[in-house]
């Protein structure tokens, strides 16, 4: 098959997919965007499960730069539900009329750099060989599915799900169920199940107990929407701003020991009513997630609240954690009350692991087999890299992505460039900033537009799409080509600079000290390493601003 030629391919039809099509569509740029999926959603299209939600509040779970849309879109609660989000993304898609560049059921398969072609060659599933100049992956922080490699794992002869790839015809009523995993998605799929009141009986197979507090979800009242309609400038302005974008202004400068116990407890409570993960750990005070006293009045806080709601003490004392309270902040609809239900029940698999799975269900250590009809692996993503590791994206010298990260993990450039990857450029991609994903994830695409505007500013007019087009550079109209010199790449030492400062960023954090995703730790074999900024969203967009106003500091352009 004859090779194609694009400006710009976009891996992805998530919020940073869609985006990033948009923002180069506006550029008069010729590209395409590609997803394995059938249609777009990137994450929530594969995350079907029950009781999905996004722990951002709904206001600010949407994209910022369609004011019309932001004050007309309707929604009805305070947070989005799964379905809810896809059909929003459904709906932009339509409304830019961004759908007829999208190709989907389509995969990349590899990509490798030609200096002489100054192209990315980029094959895909269908076969198809395009040469493009620019290579933009927003393949998702969350989207390579962690499988657990239990033994037997093919000898259950029961229904066995992962919930990134729930069936749409699951079934569950009346069967015995067990859950492996308790985070995130965890704690909500065992709260929508047990609502539910379908199924027979509910097993937590839980590693580590979570922390977790209300998500204060309900509906949202005409005043106030008619409120957030009138400033939402200001309250997008603020977000982005912030540290993390959820919405409330974090709490920089009052340490737990500095108030009393009883005006301690009352700031917990307040936020405990009020509601959201991040709202907790980081609107209360100012040192939880970096002063082991702070940590420890915060999470015994929530223990606390724990044992009044769960009935049976050995229930309680089951879901209470005993690590650090230094994870991904969690908040849910009700998730500690559904262990008052006598069909819903918690094994420990950290005391007790699991030792392989059977015909009729999962055995333990303690040589109980516990016999099951479903059986749904919780257990969360190779989160950050895991999707580049495994696409053979190659670049200089034939190096691929996976052996640059290697030795050290994932590491970048401002989460978005890697050295000796020229004009390849990720959404999300590995210390980038740890915060509320859509504004994040839109701050990248509108560095990635800025870093190919100016990698345009000396170029022709735009590549012809079809097949045979030019092979190096941009057609001057006269069926001549010349050579561009609009490539854009990380420097080594810049990435080395970048990777230092955000393992300094978060030295002093007590996130550091659990196994969790958030440092790779959450998968065995693989590195564990620093993944994010932990600056804030805010401060990392004031870094890049004055970098790319510096002359593009950090980047080397040929």
């Amino acid at each position: 098959m004859d090779s194609q030629y694009l400006d710009a391919l976009v891996v992805g039809a998530g919020f940073g997919g869609i985006y990033q099509i948009k923002k180069l569509l506006e550029q008069g740029l010729n590209v395409r965007g590609i997803d394995m999926a059938d249609d777009v959603g990137g994450t929530w299209y594969w995350n079907r499960y029950p009781g999905a939600m996004s722990d951002t509040m709904s206001f600010l779970y949407r994209y910022s730069w369609d004011h019309e849309d932001l004050v007309s879109y309707p929604w009805s609660h305070h947070y989005l539900q799964g379905p809810e989000i896809l059909e929003y993304l459904k709906h932009i898609v339509k409304k830019h009329d961004l759908r007829k560049h999208f190709q989907f059921e389509t995969e990349l398969l590899a990509a490798q750099w030609k200096d002489e072609e100054q192209r990315w060659v980029v094959t895909l599933s269908t076969q198809e060989v395009l040469k493009v100049k620019y290579l933009i992956t927003s393949l998702g922080l969350l989207s390579k599915t962690n499988f657990p490699d239990f033994p037997g794992l093919d000898k259950f002869q029961g229904e066995l799900y992962h919930t990134a790839r729930w069936p749409q015809n699951a079934d569950l009523k009346g069967k015995r169920v067990g859950v492996i995993g308790n985070g995130s998605t965890g704690v909500q799929l065992i709260t929508a199940l047990a609502k539910a009141e379908e199924v027979q009986q509910l097993l937590s197979f839980q590693r580590n107990p979570q922390y977790s507090v209300p998500a204060g979800n309900g509906p949202v009242s005409t005043e106030h929407r008619n409120h957030l309609n009138e400033t939402y400038g200001q309250v997008w302005d603020q977000a982005k701003n912030s540290l993390f974008a959820y919405g409330f202004d974090e709490e920089l400068n009052r340490p737990v020991a500095s108030v009393s116990p009883e005006e301690r407890d009352r700031i917990f409570e307040e936020a405990w009513q009020q509601g959201n993960g991040f709202r907790f750990m980081f609107w209360t005070f100012s040192d939880i997630t970096v002063n082991e006293e702070a940590n420890i009045a915060a999470s015994d806080f929530i223990k606390n609240k724990i044992r009044k709601q769960v009935k049976d003490p050995e229930k309680a004392r089951k879901l209470c954690p005993t690590e650090w309270y230094a994870r991904r902040p969690l908040c849910d609809s009700g998730y500690y009350e559904q262990f008052n239900r006598e069909n819903v029940d918690i094994v420990d698999i950290k005391t007790n692991p699991i030792t392989e799975l059977t015909t009729n269900g999962i055995k333990t250590a303690d040589g109980e087999l516990h016999k099951l009809d479903v059986i749904i692996c919780a257990t969360g993503f190779d989160a950050v890299d895991g999707n580049y590791t495994r696409i053979a994206i190659q670049g200089r010298n034939g190096e691929t992505l996976k052996d640059h990260w290697s030795k050290t993990g994932p590491t970048s450039y401002l989460g978005i460039s890697v050295p000796n990857f020229p004009n390849l450029f990720m959404v999300s991609g590995p210390n980038g900033p740890f915060s509320n994903l859509p504004p994040a994830i839109e701050c990248h695409v509108e560095i990635i537009t800025d870093l190919i505007a100016h990698a345009e500013k000396s170029d022709l007019p735009k590549a012809i799409n079809g097949i045979n087009g030019y092979a190096n550079g941009h057609s001057n109209g006269n069926g001549v080509t010349k050579a561009t010199n609009g490539i854009v790449e990380a420097l080594p030492e810049a990435e080395q600079e970048w990777t230092a400062l955000c393992d300094e960023m978060s030295s002093k954090s007590l996130f550091r000290r659990i196994d969790s995703w958030i440092f790779g730790k959450n998968v065995p074999g693989k590195k564990a390493t620093t993944m994010f900024f932990f600056g804030g969203l805010g401060p990392y967009r004031k870094i890049v601003q004055e970098r790319l106003g510096d002359d593009l500091k950090g980047f080397k352009r040929i």
